[in-house]
């Protein structure tokens, strides 16, 4: 499995619209996405400002396949108005 973190910090007027958009992006590829296995929004615990996409996929191929797809072009056209990154934090296959 080919996994990831990456963080964006996100304009405090826009935290509830990057929600919005990173969870239908979640929703959207999980559903359409065979090699989408997992797509996680998270909350900075110490920073609203501050938020996380954990992703998992089958392996490095399907993510490939998610990152030229519709719902990641999307997500960055509306994003990317408002949010700085992302910043990678980690990223990588799963130790055999």
């Amino acid at each position: 499995m080919y996994q990831f973190l990456v963080s964006f910090t996100v304009h405090p007027a826009h935290r509830e619209d990057f929600v919005k958009v990173a969870r239908k992006t979640a929703e959207d590829s999980l559903a359409n996405e065979p090699g989408s296995l997992r797509f996680e929004v998270i909350t900075d615990e110490e920073n609203p400002d501050l938020f996380y996409l954990n992703e998992v996929y089958a392996d490095v191929d399907a993510f490939t396949t998610h990152a030229a797809g519709p719902y990641f072009g999307a997500f960055f056209a509306e994003a990317s108005a408002y949010a700085e990154g992302p910043t990678w934090l980690m990223k990588g296959n799963v130790a055999a």
